[in-house]
This record gives C-alpha cells, structure tokens and sequence, in this order.
C-alpha cells in the first residue's frame, strides 16, 4: 500500500485520509513521493513549474526523477498541496558518520511480472478531452488490458486551451475483454452516482474489472461507493500520469492484469 495520511482542509477543517500516488520507475518497479507528516497543506490557485513537481528516489534502482506534486481537491473548492520530504532528506547518518537510510513510506510491490518488469508508462500530455480518453486507453493496455477500445461517442473538437478551459464532455465508456472503463474528461468532479452506473454498465457486461478515470477527481462519497463495489478510481492530470485513488486501483498499479 502506499504511504497515506490525514489532511485537515484549512479552509472547511474537513477531514481527509490521502493516499501518495504511485508511479511507475523506468526500472519496472512502484515509487511514491515520501510525504512529510505533521506539515500543514499549502492551499494554492494557479499552478507553476518548479511548485507542480516533486523529486522523487527510486528505492529498487536509485534513480532520482521528477513526479507531479501531491495534490488533494477538498469537496469545499480548496485545492490542496500536500508537503513532501525531499530526496536529499531520504538519507542520514548515524553516529559514526556513514550513510544511513531515513525511514521509507511503504510502497506498492513489483507487478506480478518482476522478473520482467513491464516498461514505464509513457504518459501524454492532456490538453483536451480526446487526450484524456487516449491516455486512459493507453494506460489500461499499459495495465495489460488487451483489446481496448473507445466506444462510438462524439468527443469536443481539439482546442488550444487546456481542458480546465473547455465546455463539459460527456463521460466515454471504454471497453476490452473482462474490462468496462469510464474516462470522465470534464472540469466536474464524479459523483457516487457516476460511480455506481458504471458498476451496473460493467455487471450487465459481465465485465470483471470496472474502472474510472477522472481529470477533476471525485467529489462526495464517489470514492466510498467505488470501495463498496470493487470500482478501481484513477484521478488525471495535465501530465497524463494517472493517479490510483483506492486501494484496487492501487492493486491494478501493483500486480496488473
């Protein structure tokens, strides 16, 4: 399981339990920024470049790489950056001077596959909503989901502004063999609601894995109803890295298809 913990929305004092998202190393195998407990969240309105990223340490390989900063949407509005400690911070020394690791967060395992590890997700940067539907396609065959295909719906012509910016698209289905998947690339969290059609859409297929993919994260009780019916939540960003947001998403991160 990836590392988590309790954030305090400072603006509503809403509680939340936050989960560091996982990442693919190009070694093969699962890493997650090392959150730094006890630091209060930073609320913040626009994004920059040197505040979206975060290095982060390989644990398996060593390699030192640049991953989207933690980020937790409270259902009041407030956007929130959760504090990470830096990669310098993961080493110490003890008393005779040598290096000595800090404690590590606990990390999702290898896939399955960890002889072969399968390589890096390669994401794609997300500017309108037929990015973010060729992404989630793109990341269910990374997965080891094969056969994915997008369902005949009518997706927004591309625009040059980024999808914050561009009118509500509906959500489109995503179909493979034992798979349903829902890409929701609208600026409009998902509800429980949206969560539970698409458990009956995978049901009615007979499909064994459902899962759902949201550019603006997930709003209410969509994350408890998904715990509820084995729905697998990954929340998008402009990077096109998805973010596991429950624990079977988390385990499709860890083990694959």
């Amino acid at each position: 399981m990836a590392e988590s913990l309790r954030v305090r929305c400072p603006s509503c004092l809403r509680d939340h339990q936050f989960a560091a998202p996982v990442y693919p190393c190009v070694c093969g195998a699962s890493l997650s920024p090392p959150l730094l407990h006890g630091a209060a969240p930073e609320r913040f309105l626009r994004r920059t470049w040197a505040e979206d990223w975060v290095q982060v340490r390989c644990e398996q390989c060593g390699r030192l790489d640049h991953w989207p900063q933690p980020e937790l949407g409270c259902p009041c509005g407030t956007l929130l950056r959760i504090p990470v400690r830096s990669a310098e911070d993961a080493v110490d020394t003890d008393s005779s001077g040598a290096p000595q690791s800090a404690p590590q967060p606990s990390h999702i395992p290898l896939p399955r596959t960890a002889n072969s590890p399968r390589p890096a997700f390669r994401p794609i940067a997300i500017r309108t909503a037929r990015d973010a539907v060729t992404m989630a396609e793109l990341y269910l065959k990374w997965l080891g989901f094969r056969e994915v295909v997008q369902q005949d719906i009518h997706l927004p012509e591309a625009r040059p502004e980024p999808p914050v910016d561009t009118p509500l698209a509906p959500a489109i289905d995503l179909r493979g063999p034992g798979l349903t998947a829902q890409v929701n690339p609208s600026t409009q969290p998902a509800a429980p609601r949206d969560v539970e059609c698409l458990w009956l859409t995978g049901l009615t297929a007979a499909a064994e894995t459902t899962v759902y993919f949201s550019l603006a994260g997930y709003a209410g009780d969509a994350r408890t109803r998904a715990d509820d019916l084995g729905v697998a939540l990954f929340s998008m960003d402009l990077t096109g890295s998805p973010q596991p947001v429950n624990t079977q998403a988390a385990e499709l991160v860890s083990t694959g298809v």
